[in-house]
């Protein structure tokens, strides 16, 4: 298992578009994939589970991925997390 810090980067937070953005990313690899958010612990595969946490640009979460492609997996979350721009 991987476990790894990153902060939101993204203008508006994670609202609906860039959610599914992030839901598509998770989607990819087989690894099971979480943010963590305060006390909650979020599948990063689900749509509703995601916009729950209320996500804004400056926020810190914690993003664990287990499986065969954990490395990947988190590297490309945290690029879409901490790159994106709109």
């Amino acid at each position: 298992m991987v476990r790894k810090e990153i902060a939101i980067n993204i203008p508006n937070g994670l609202e609906a578009r860039p959610v599914a953005q992030l839901v598509q990313v998770a989607s990819q690899f087989e690894s099971s994939i979480y943010v963590e958010y305060r006390d909650k612990r979020i599948n990063a595969k689900s749509i509703m589970g995601m916009m729950s946490l209320g996500l804004v640009s400056g926020d810190k979460v914690f993003v664990s991925a287990d499986g065969p492609d954990e490395k990947d997996a988190i590297k490309s979350i945290e690029k879409y997390l901490s790159s994106i721009s709109e």
